[in-house]
């Protein structure tokens, strides 16, 4: 078990740098009232649910603002407008695959918001399916690294849960799971005494590229705009970044 992506680097940049927490929070509970509302309210019958839980509680969403998303689904029509998700696709500068997923209740306005981000960054906004070949969808669990942390036992221990992989970090341990496993992976480790931070679906690059830095501070710029939208959950890009490059985006 091997590999090296920056997701816990790129998680923990987000969640730091995040201007509007409030927004961040509206976004996750957001995810959690349309998971209730479309399935079981109960997560323990309902894996998108459970796993809307579980993202939430990783960005320290507060117990009592996931608890008040599912009462309200629970309303049944509490909330009257209608949300779907709409991914857009996209390139961003120097070529970058941008893969941008939404929820929202009004197309028009996030197709127009999610097209101006790319024009302002010089990127193009694509037909669907234009760059989603260029992305896999994997399931990532994120447990803390203790003092005890011994790699060939966590080792055995993803393995005997079921997990596809793992990347040992500084402070975490980023554990990787078919996507229809995560709950089941979780659920799995923590029957071992391993304590998870948090679980979610994820889109990966399946081949990354190098990119000059000055470019990568452009497609980081455009990922920021994209985010400040209420109605994007989620963006993924296709750039392969050293350490010193995503040192030089934290002082974004």
């Amino acid at each position: 078990m091997s590999g090296h992506s920056k997701w816990a680097t790129t998680k923990h940049r987000k969640a730091a740098q995040d201007k509007k927490r409030s927004a961040l929070f509206g976004k996750l509970a957001r995810i959690i009232f349309v998971a209730a509302k479309e399935g079981d309210p109960n997560p323990e019958n309902n894996a998108a649910l459970a796993a809307a839980i579980a993202k939430a509680k990783s960005y320290s969403l507060p117990k009592d603002k996931i608890d008040a998303a599912i009462a309200k689904a629970k309303g049944n029509g509490s909330d009257g407008a209608a949300w779907v998700e709409v991914v857009y696709e996209g390139y961003g500068p120097a070529g970058v695959a941008v893969y941008v997923e939404c929820l929202t209740d009004n197309r028009n306005r996030t197709a127009a918001d999610v097209r101006a981000a790319f024009t302002k960054a010089g990127g193009n906004l694509g037909t669907a399916g234009s760059v989603a070949f260029q992305f896999e969808r994997r399931g990532i669990i994120l447990v803390e690294k203790t003092a005890a942390f011994d790699e060939d036992e966590m080792m055995l221990a993803v393995a005997d849960a079921g997990g596809e992989d793992m990347e040992v970090g500084e402070e975490d341990v980023v554990v990787y799971t078919a996507p229809g496993e995560v709950m089941s992976v979780k659920t799995a480790l923590e029957s071992q005494g391993i304590e998870v931070r948090g679980a979610e679906l994820t889109m990966e690059a399946t081949n990354p590229q190098a990119v000059e830095t000055s470019d990568a501070k452009k497609v980081q710029r455009l990922i920021d705009r994209l985010e400040e939208s209420d109605d994007v959950q989620a963006v993924y890009h296709t750039m392969d970044l050293t350490e010193e490059q995503m040192a030089e985006l934290d002082e974004l």
